[in-house]
């Protein structure tokens, strides 16, 4: 790539928030993904290689970006959680508990789902009936049991830089040990990805019976980070998918 250095400030009142980032682009790319290279990370400042942004993928590259998140959700770990232990976590400017756990569940739900749904409620920006909705949810509604899987964990559009000649790259994660449902419902919740890239990860690594009706369980940890931080419509769009999880 081009151009000088990308220099990443470390975020006030976040601790650790860098070496977070920092330690998931090295899992990102040593599973495959394309990311930007770490020249240095510091507590205070992230250098990372610069990707000029701005291109156009066609459609070999968008099936290809499919194919590579299959790829990395091939890479496996021993317990759902933290890839480092010893750092925080976070999924953009909002604390999350990814302290590692032996069931999916107990890190999904009982460590995400559920405190977020009381810091929200706690904060005023969530109807107060939210606790019991998420406090309904159980481990049948998370699909088959599969190992604990690399994701990216905030993979919206804006954290998929598309380079001038049209490849795919992967920023700003929020890597951790989850499941692989976690990147796909998040690809769908704001828009910017095609339906060929879904179909290429498909292709490549097939999905368990039931998605479809798993996705607003799995946008409900994103939906309840941007309720707590920015408010807005985020309640009501966090309400729905608490009435649509199973």
């Amino acid at each position: 790539m081009t151009g000088e250095p990308f220099r990443k400030r470390a975020p006030a009142g976040l601790p650790g928030a860098l070496a977070f980032e920092a330690a998931g682009l090295a899992a990102l790319a040593a599973a495959g993904a394309r990311v930007p290279r770490v020249l240095e990370a510091g507590d205070e400042v992230l250098v990372l290689e610069r990707v000029s942004a701005g291109g156009t993928a066609d459609a070999r590259q968008q099936e290809e970006f499919g194919r590579q998140l299959a790829r990395v959700h091939r890479t496996t770990g021993e317990r759902y959680g933290a890839l480092d232990p010893t750092l925080p976590g976070y999924l953009g400017l909002c604390p999350v508990d990814l302290t590692p756990a032996d069931s999916w569940a107990e890190s999904w739900l009982d460590r995400r789902v559920r405190p977020l749904t009381r810091q929200a409620v706690a904060a005023g920006v969530l109807d107060p009936a939210a606790a019991a909705l998420a406090d309904r949810l159980g481990p049948e509604g998370l699909g088959p049991p599969e190992p604990p899987t690399l994701v990216h964990g905030d993979l919206w559009a804006g954290n998929r830089l598309v380079d001038a000649s049209g490849d795919s790259w992967l920023i700003d994660p929020a890597a951790h040990w989850g499941h692989r449902e976690v990147d796909l419902a998040m690809m769908r919740l704001f828009g910017g990805f095609t339906d060929r890239e879904h179909a290429a990860y498909a292709e490549e690594l097939p999905l368990a019976e039931g998605w479809r009706q798993r996705v607003p369980v799995y946008q409900l940890v994103p939906l309840l980070v941007h309720a707590i931080l920015f408010d807005g419509g985020y309640g009501a769009q966090t309400m729905a998918a608490l009435r649509a999880a199973r």
